[in-house]
């Protein structure tokens, strides 16, 4: 491969799509975007990030890329080693779901199971990658990664008719709203205020936020399985004075009805974890951090609401969730 072809991205510029939906819930706003990340070639965000850092892995001698994954970056990292032409091993969980499993398959990666949770898929993946040409692609704690999701904003640069009042996003470990930061601050936008939002059971920034220290959950217990990040990134936790963060938790019964309100509303299916930001509209969050002075009137420029995306989803998980959580499918 050329120089010229490692300096081609491997994610695409997803479409600014205005929302009827969520304009007509935020009548104050001048207009509510969604940046549509889950048209990405892999599904997610993801590939912006992983696949950034495997083109530079390859760039700097890699043979040979290792991920450890319950879904997302993983089946980026695959999609990236296949366009790169190069072998790819994803270490997943035992709880991983057979969706991810087989989509990683299809794009020609090894998949070993390490172990019951992440954590020790981590571990496994990450004494692996310390073989000769082998590298390991961080799902979120990566220079590389965070660059690679600063292209996000960069799009928005271009794609917005203004200076944006807010952007919404969900936070795992911290990957994509460091690259949310990083791009808002290149851009001169960093006084933005951003809406983070994660779901009961995976919500190691909030609780780390209230314990003004990094937090580590014991375990993840959240449906929102992409959002289970033990712990937050360290430089994360560095640069949160620098910002106007405004962190929100939502239960999974939220997160599992914004999407399927969303798959009826805009015909689209997204995984809870991408549930948890559309729930900054569906369930009233940014009204209420209105109401309690937390978020300034939002009617200087649009919304907006960054949709993540996410592989774990199908029709059968959103009658499952319907069925668990009592909720009630549009006719």
């Amino acid at each position: 491969m050329n120089s010229h072809e490692h300096e081609t991205p491997l994610h695409i510029c997803t479409p600014l799509q205005y929302s009827k939906v969520f304009s007509k819930l935020l009548p104050d706003t001048p207009a509510v975007y969604m940046k549509m990340e889950n048209c990405q070639p892999s599904g997610s965000f993801k590939i912006r990030g992983v696949g950034r850092l495997a083109q530079k892995s390859k760039e700097r001698g890699c043979q040979r890329i290792i991920v450890s994954s319950g879904g997302n970056a993983g089946i980026a990292a695959s999609h990236a080693a296949q366009a790169l032409n190069i072998p790819c091993t994803v270490y997943m969980p035992q709880t991983a779901p057979p969706a991810a499993r087989r989509l990683i398959k299809s794009n020609g990666a090894e998949i070993k199971i390490g172990g019951a949770v992440y954590d020790a898929a981590e571990k496994i993946a990450r004494e692996e990658a310390k073989k000769p040409g082998v590298a390991y692609i961080s799902p979120y704690d990566d220079p590389e990664v965070w660059e690679g999701h600063v292209s996000m904003i960069d799009e928005l640069k271009e794609q917005l008719p203004s200076k944006p009042s807010a952007v919404v996003c969900s936070v795992g470990g911290g990957g994509l709203l460091i690259g949310v930061l990083h791009g808002l601050q290149k851009h001169g936008w960093e006084d933005v205020p951003v809406i983070a939002m994660e779901t009961y059971g995976a919500n190691c920034f909030s609780l780390s936020l209230k314990a003004k220290k990094i937090v580590a959950l014991e375990e993840i217990t959240s449906i929102a399985t992409c959002l289970g990040a033990r712990t937050v990134a360290q430089h994360l936790w560095d640069i949160v004075p620098n910002f106007n963060i405004i962190s929100e938790v939502i239960t999974d019964a939220q997160a599992a009805e914004s999407c399927i309100r969303f798959a009826d509303d805009e015909h689209v299916l997204v995984e809870p974890g991408c549930g948890a930001t559309l729930a900054a509209v569906y369930c009233g969050v940014i009204e209420k951090l209105q109401n309690e002075g937390r978020l300034p009137a939002l009617t200087t420029g649009p919304v907006v609401i960054i949709v993540c995306g996410g592989n774990g989803v199908s029709l059968s998980r959103l009658q499952e969730w319907s069925r668990r959580f009592n909720i009630n499918i549009p006719e």
